[in-house]
């Protein structure tokens, strides 16, 4: 006999206990020996989990003491609760080497080193589908220790066991109460009920059945259940049916037949049905899920494929490219990849519509896949940019014919809703280094397509590493952004600003974060630019607009005093088309009335079409918003515009503020800024300040408002409540 053996016996009767229903207690103990077979020197523990009081409770057993079980019930789930609650709460393995030293067992310590314990490892016993949390499986040693990779395997196979048999003794309750109101069940349960016999065929069922397969009681009475379900389907029906009629509770997918017939899909779940012991039939619980399979279907083709084009989105293409480059480097081949940016699609998108754009996106879509072989990878990254992709290049004279061909084809009339419209496109080309990570081959890609487009456009260009001035770090940084908003990186943080005299709230400056999963907090001084550069500053403006309404709206329904939150607006969102209309819906949407929202935007607004920006900052005042001048006095002025634009506030900047105290020129420039201001009728905020002399030297020039580390720094939403609700006023 190996020594494998008798584990192997000892799981298999495990198994059994479970199938034959055994006693929930007497399977646990048998599991709790089964791992101590494996693991010497181990004390074993279960613990089961109360959903309703989200608590964990040691199941008794003679391995540990009256005391020590005592106190392992009603155990909380949480981050820091030893290794049972940190592995409930956190839904993975949580090792303690050394309990004496681990901050997670603070008020267990005491009683775990009593016990003679030192190291725990736990692991959490989950539900099938890896969602419901059943319990945790735990050991104990009497020394430090952590676990090796077996140890982790033999404890999540013990915890599958487990979570087996815990499952099916949640089955059998469930059954059991279900009979206890059999009548009501068969009458009132929205999913098809039924009994079958122990040869299969059907008993009874209720109302919903009917419903459900189209079939009346009078016609399926009688009838193998199997004679309703669709014949690549049958084999396993009737395997799980057999399952039932030994003991087993089996849920199963299947397809229905209506009796026209059409097809449907179910979910089937069969018992046992006992008496006195005796399985004498089989109940059974069906569901229509047709309507979720398809959602399923559609969330997995909208995971993978643009929603306007059919081809293959951002996410799925980087996924193409990183297994298309590792098998490339492994064989030899040589891979290329094309950025491609259609030049005058914008003028069209916005002129005619969106529903016209995304047509043109369409006509360009199937343009392209009817030059390209079945072996070239198409995708539409973003907007009307699109990235292609070759194994098994000859070489650089090849994708340069390749290029051309695309250019001409694309300059032909494309036609729209009985139109013609015309386009041409800058591309950029990149051949695989065999070095280079897939994210920055395709950020190398699109430099080379944005230098085609800085010679004139309608023409291609390659890579040249020696000429680009962008740093590998901010070309990750450019891939990470375009992450950061899907995968819920960013954050507003908030940082009141204050009357200055009275020490009252006047409102909050909404200021993004962004928490990199692997960089930590990222400046925004470094994302901003990068995201202005790249054209992402207009998604993350609207993300950083929408969340702050939302915020504001959540405040207001707590109880707490909503003051306005000021949104710092970059040039390129405030000149984009239809500004005004998006900051109009996000406001309808939101629910918040539009007194409580404050832009802010810089001096540079001005340079381009100052008529422009006060006929805009006219609109935004009938929507009730407010507009602010940041960072006043670093940039572009004009007195004479100025005067005329419907702002109620200007802010100094921080440079002007840092040494005010010290520098008779920055004296005098704050002096005549909030003079100026004040015949104006306009406020004046003081960023940064930072120090009770800063502010009353401000106070006493006049300023209205300050902002700054002297009362806070920015901090998340949930912190601004413990935040004075008056500030000291000026001593």
């Amino acid at each position: 006999m190996t020594a494998q053996q008798p584990l192997l016996h000892t799981q298999q009767k495990i198994q059994e206990m479970i199938a034959e229903h055994r006693p929930l207690e007497e399977v646990l103990a048998e599991i709790t020996r089964f791992v101590e077979q494996m693991l010497p020197g181990a004390l074993v523990s279960v613990m089961r989990y109360d959903a309703h009081s989200d608590t964990l409770s040691l199941v008794p057993s003679y391995r540990f003491s009256a005391r020590f079980t005592q106190a392992m019930q009603d155990v909380p789930v949480g981050p820091d609760v030893g290794a049972c609650g940190s592995a409930a709460y956190h839904l993975a393995m949580a090792v303690t080497p050394d309990i004496r030293v681990d901050s997670r067992w603070e008020g267990y310590r005491s009683v775990a080193l009593d016990e003679g314990l030192r190291a725990a490892w736990s692991v959490p016993i989950l539900s099938s589908e890896g969602h419901a949390l059943l319990g945790t499986f735990a050991t104990y040693y009497g020394y430090s220790t952590t676990p090796s990779e077996t140890d982790v395997f033999n404890l999540q196979q013990a915890a599958g066991l487990a979570a087996l048999a815990i499952v099916r003794d949640q089955d059998l309750r469930r059954y059991r109460d279900l009979t206890a109101r059999y009548q009501s069940l068969y009458e009132h349960h929205p999913d098809g009920v039924y009994e079958l016999d122990l040869e299969g065929r059907l008993l009874r069922g209720n109302k919903a059945l009917e419903s459900i397969t189209g079939y009346t009681e009078a016609e399926y009475v009688g009838r193998f259940f199997n004679d309703f379900v669709d014949g690549a389907y049958q084999a396993l029906t009737q395997r799980c049916f057999e399952q039932a009629r030994v003991g087993g509770a089996p849920t199963h997918e299947a397809r229905g037949l209506y009796p026209n017939g059409g097809i449907y899909d179910l979910e089937v779940t069969h018992f046992p049905v006992r008496v006195e012991g005796e399985i004498v039939g089989v109940f059974g619980i069906c569901r229509d899920i047709t309507e979720r399979k398809e959602q399923q279907r559609l969330i997995a083709y909208h995971a993978n494929y643009d929603a306007v084009t059919g081809l293959l989105n951002r996410v799925a293409f980087e996924e193409k490219l990183l297994t298309t480059l590792h098998e490339a480097r492994r064989t030899g081949d040589q891979v290329a990849v094309m950025y491609l940016d259609l030049d005058g699609f914008k003028p069209i998108n916005e002129g005619f519509g969106h529903q016209v754009g995304n047509k043109l996106l369409v006509r360009v879509a199937e343009r392209l896949q009817e030059l390209l072989d079945t072996d070239a990878v198409v995708s539409r990254v973003v907007a009307d940019e699109f990235v292609l992709l070759w194994r098994g290049v000859e070489n650089r004279q090849k994708m340069e014919q390749l290029a051309c061909v695309i250019l001409e084809s694309l300059c032909r009339p494309l036609e729209v809703g009985g139109q013609a419209l015309h386009l041409s496109a800058s591309v950029g080309l990149v051949l695989d280094d065999g070095e280079t990570e897939s994210p920055i081959l395709v950020q190398h890609a699109n430099i080379a397509m944005e230098a085609a487009k800085s010679r004139g456009m309608n023409t291609w260009h390659w890579y040249e590493k020696e000429r680009c001035p962008v740093t590998q770090d901010e070309i990750l940084l450019r891939h990470d952004l375009r992450l950061a908003l899907d995968q819920g990186e960013l954050a507003l943080h908030y940082q009141p600003l204050i009357d200055a005299a009275s020490g009252e709230w006047h409102g909050v400056e909404a200021l993004v974060r962004w928490y990199h999963p692997e960089r930590g907090l990222i400046s925004p001084s470094v994302f901003i630019p990068l995201a202005e550069q790249t054209g992402q500053i207009i998604e993350v403006g609207r993300w950083v607009l929408r969340r702050a309404c939302e915020d504001g709206m959540r405040r207001w329904r707590e109880g707490y005093e909503v003051v306005p939150a000021s949104v710092n607006i970059s040039t390129m969102q405030f000149r984009r088309r239809n500004f005004v209309e998006d900051i109009e819906k996000i406001l309808e949407e939101t629910g918040l009335p539009g007194h409580l929202l404050e832009l802010e935007v810089t001096e540079g607004v001005l340079l381009d079409d100052a008529h422009e920006t006060i006929e805009l900052m006219s609109r935004l005042a009938g929507l009730g918003v407010s507009v602010s001048i940041d960072d006043f006095g670093t940039g572009y002025s004009s007195l004479r515009y100025l005067r005329d634009l419907p702002a109620s506030k200007i802010k100094l900047d921080i440079s002007f503020i840092r040494d005010i105290l010290t520098n008779p020129d920055n004296m005098a420039i704050v002096q005549g800024i909030i003079t100026m201001a004040h015949h104006m009728g306009l406020k004046v905020v003081a960023e940064g300040v930072e120090t009770e002399q800063q502010r009353d030297d401000l106070i006493t020039r006049g300023c209205d408002i300050a902002q700054g580390f002297l009362f806070s720094p920015a901090v998340p939403l949930g912190e601004l409540g413990a935040l004075p609700a008056r500030f000291a006023d000026r001593r």
